[in-house]
């Protein structure tokens, strides 16, 4: 390592996007998590990039939610790295801490990670630290930028540090938003930044338990057993409530499937009496019905009588001025004949006489 290298740290909660920062920004493959499942389990380094012509490596430390790991070996693995670094003449240039825009509130969690950040870092060095935000993408512009506002306005969240010094910006997922993050703290570098855990240790001699930082884990520890004594006793206190609910379950039950009983009785009587009702009524549909079909049937055969009555006098009709008209004709022919056999008559009598004359 470069003695000119500016080395800036990088923490923040498990899964806040500490790795996949460091990738963007220094070209680097280092293991990135998924979910709640840490992959950085010690602190790791870059190898060394530039920005604006200054050499700067990025040092990767795990979170304090370590799913594997106490919070205070995650502490001592932290604080182990830092002061060697200090004593090899290795000083910080910054820190960055992440934090997602995209969570819709600060998780516990997340509150743990950041009181173990300040108590690491102490307010003395927060001149050239870095609250970053990512994730910006992942979430509606407007309300990224009122969560934004709300972090850095909270009292219990981001003000104190901000109005102790330290910066709040945005990070676009991109290298050249990593890069505009770091231009920051290289242009804010004024000499090596001494956290607190190192100053306290290798300044005053103080073993690592003896810190502020190890006092404030303390304090979680103290914290976290205190939330599993009270999620245990809440625990007895369920199986209580819910064994006497089931006693109370078993009694109800009992009751109402006796008069569950006794309803469906009911209700199969009611139904029964329904049914014949029921019966009763469709029988005088369909005797209703029957009867009104034979009147149709007979109305219909009545009606086809007298068409067929109708249809046979119609062609009596027929026949009978047919057999008028033939025998009309007829006499009309008869009577042509008739009266062609007198005139040939007259005309032969005629002929006759007049022979008898000459």
């Amino acid at each position: 390592m470069n003695d000119s290298d500016l080395l800036v740290a990088i923490m923040g909660a498990t899964g806040s996007g500490k790795t996949s920062f460091i990738n963007v920004a220094s070209g680097s493959t280092f293991g990135v998590g998924e979910g709640l499942v840490s992959r950085t389990e010690a602190v790791q380094t870059t190898h060394a990039f530039h920005v604006d012509g200054r050499s700067v490596r990025l040092v990767d430390t795990p979170g304090f939610d370590d799913t594997t790991r106490s919070d205070f070996d995650i502490l001592r693995t932290i604080a182990d790295h830092l002061t060697s670094s200090y004593k090899a003449g290795k000083s910080l240039a910054g820190v960055i801490y992440i934090h997602r825009i995209s969570d819709i509130r600060m998780s516990g969690i997340a509150r743990k990670n950041f009181r173990m950040f300040r108590k690491i870092c102490g307010d003395s060095t927060l001149r050239n630290v870095v609250i970053m935000t990512n994730m910006w993408g992942s979430v509606e512009p407007s309300i990224a930028e009122a969560r934004e506002a709300e972090l850095a306005s909270g009292e219990l969240l981001f003000k104190p540090v901000l109005e102790a010094g330290a910066t709040m910006l945005r990070h676009s997922g991109t290298s050249e938003s990593a890069h505009d993050v770091l231009r920051h703290i290289i242009q804010n570098h004024g000499g090596p930044l001494v956290l607190d855990v190192v100053r306290q240790i290798e300044i005053e001699h103080k073993g690592l338990e003896q810190t502020d930082a190890a006092d404030a884990c303390r304090d979680e520890m103290a914290k976290e057993a205190d939330r599993l004594h009270r999620e245990e006793m809440e625990k007895v206190q369920r199986e209580i409530e819910a064994a006497l609910k089931q006693q109370e379950e078993e009694a109800r039950r009992r009751i109402e499937e006796e008069i569950r009983r006794h309803r469906e009785e009911a209700e199969r009587a009611e139904a029964e009496a329904r049914r014949a009702a029921e019966e009763m009524r469709r029988q005088r549909e369909e005797l209703k019905r029957q009867m009104h079909a034979a009147q149709e049937r007979a109305r219909e055969e009545a009606r086809r009588a007298q068409e067929e009555y109708e249809r046979q006098r119609r062609h009596r009709e027929w026949e009978a001025r047919c057999a008028a008209k033939r025998a009309e004709r007829e006499q009309r022919e008869l009577q042509a004949r008739i009266d062609e056999e007198r005139r040939r008559r007259e005309q032969e009598d005629s002929d006759d006489e007049g022979c008898t004359v000459q």
